[in-house]
């Protein structure tokens, strides 16, 4: 706590020292020293008090105490490596299962988001045997080299795309291909991946997986339409490919009608594996993989151990994934389809007689106590359906807001994930990016932590704990609507922030 006493001055001119200036702060020019969160708000070193709109990885509130204590008792008795027989894992594991469909039956437990999506991509190239994937424009899947690879937002800004990458267009109906006036919009975006598949496989070259995020969020919180992902799952899986679901900025109830994302698509959709962060642990570093018996039967086959795996066990025969061909024991161990649609470069060492890969505290007793204390939450603060009841508060408020400032060009959302995104005008939907700037930084000013994202930064978030109130939708809203009527009176028009002479 020592750190608390140091001036906020102090602690900027270390920071600047001492960590890289890729590290990126909120609000650089003015960053705020926070040193305590609770609930949905957080506090500076001053104590004011702050309404956190966007942190989506303290999913049940800031330090929730339930969470804490389930951490700190753990930890009073026992942290380690989920190789000793403990029942924290299968507790946990056994937990998740019940809110998954069930073919999604096998579990693998890490560290951090980008490690349960790196190990997704290793089992999809193992079990099909390929080695390209197909993403969205736009994605983020985690800050490792293997999922910059597959991360458009990551990639064109660096060592630009791989040849067994194929990006298909976002399936956007506000500013995309096919919009919100197109008959089916669904099967349009899903043509365009199957389009996309049939380019790879003239080539030579083979799908390992379709990857995507459950509801893009760096792209501009983009709600896909209902039933894309069926139709996607079908081109692909008839590809030889898998359909990775990633939702790790949108499970564990955040959509409010549902406890997963993908469910938004179908209940009869299942994706052949789902990916877990962020909320998972309420801040805590822990993720998960959840995956079928015969994905998880195919990375076995490779004889490589992969300590923190835990299958949930079903009576009679295991079922699995539509349209994939299949073995009881899972293909060969033989080194996938790499570029050009020749063997591969080996994964990583997890191959036959290498050394094994180890996620060293993923599924430890403590992780999974955090895990259990989340769920817990979930349950006992109904927090699913609140976010269900809060969110569509909030989108009636910014609907009404639309409908005043014309800058708002649309309002989407499901439960508390709500994109407002902003226009400079309606003819050509051009992001205001300079505006949304100013408009986070005026509520800033009023205490609201609010941030952007999609390619033009003009879509303004909303990601916050699952316990944000209709209060404070109503205090948030408020407060915009006096900056953006400020703005108007101030402004020439929607192009520029210039004052009037």
């Amino acid at each position: 706590m020592a750190a608390d006493r140091r001036g906020k001055a102090e602690t900027l001119a270390l920071r600047r020292r001492l960590i890289s200036d890729s590290c990126r702060l909120f609000f650089p020019e003015d960053p705020i020293k926070i040193v305590r969160g609770q609930g949905q708000y957080l506090y500076d070193e001053q104590g004011a008090e702050y309404l956190d709109c966007i942190n989506n990885v303290a999913h049940v509130g800031h330090c929730h105490p339930l969470v804490v204590q389930a951490a700190h008792g753990q930890n009073q008795v026992l942290n380690t490596n989920s190789r000793y027989l403990h029942d924290n894992i299968v507790d946990y594991a056994q937990r998740l299962a019940e809110t998954l469909p069930e073919k999604l039956c096998v579990f693998y437990f890490l560290n951090s988001g980008s490690e349960a999506n790196d190990l997704a991509l290793r089992l999809a190239r193992q079990y099909t045997e390929h080695w390209d994937v197909v993403v969205l424009d736009h994605a983020y899947h985690g800050h490792l080299s293997s999922l910059i690879d597959i991360s458009p937002y990551k990639f064109r800004d660096l060592d630009g795309q791989k040849e067994w990458v194929h990006v298909a267009p976002l399936p956007d109906t506000y500013r995309g291909l096919y919009r919100e006036d197109h008959p089916d919009p669904a099967g349009a975006y899903a043509s365009e991946v199957k389009r996309v598949v049939n380019s790879v496989q003239e080539k030579g070259r083979k799908i390992a997986a379709f990857f995507v995020e459950s509801l893009p969020s760096v792209a501009g919180q983009i709600i896909l339409p209902a039933g894309y992902f069926p139709e996607v799952a079908e081109h692909v899986r008839r590809a030889g490919g898998l359909f990775i679901a990633d939702e790790i900025q949108v499970g564990f109830g955040r959509v409010g009608k549902h406890f997963w994302a993908f469910q938004l698509q179908g209940e009869d959709f299942v994706p052949d594996i789902v990916t877990m962060g962020k909320s998972i642990g309420n801040g805590h570093p822990v993720a998960c993989v959840a995956t079928t018996q015969a994905v998880a039967r195919a990375f076995e086959a490779t004889g490589v151990e992969y300590f923190n795996t835990f299958k949930k066990k079903k009576s009679g025969p295991q079922e699995t994934p539509s349209r994939l061909p299949l073995c009881d024991t899972g293909p060969p161990a033989r080194t996938p389809a790499g570029p050009g649609g020749g063997r591969g470069p080996k994964l990583r060492g997890a191959w036959r007689g290498q050394p094994c890969r180890r996620s060293q505290f993923g599924g430890s007793p403590v992780s999974c106590a955090v895990g259990l204390a989340v769920l817990d939450v979930l349950a006992k603060e109904q927090l699913q359906a609140h976010a269900a009841s809060v969110g569509s508060v909030l989108m009636g408020l910014l609907g009404q807001q639309k409908a005043k400032h014309p800058i708002i060009g649309d309002v989407r959302g499901v439960g508390l994930f709500i994109g407002v995104d902003l226009i400079k005008d309606t003819a050509t939907r051009t992001p205001a990016t300079e505006e949304a700037n100013y408009v986070v930084s005026r509520l800033k000013e009023n205490y609201i932590l609010l941030s952007t994202d999609g390619p033009g930064r003009n879509v303004l978030k909303f990601k916050p704990p699952m316990c944000f109130s209709v209060d404070n939708a109503r205090h948030v809203v408020a407060k915009m609507d006096t900056i953006l009527t400020d703005m108007e009176e101030k402004v020439r028009s929607c192009e520029t922030l210039r004052l009037r002479p």
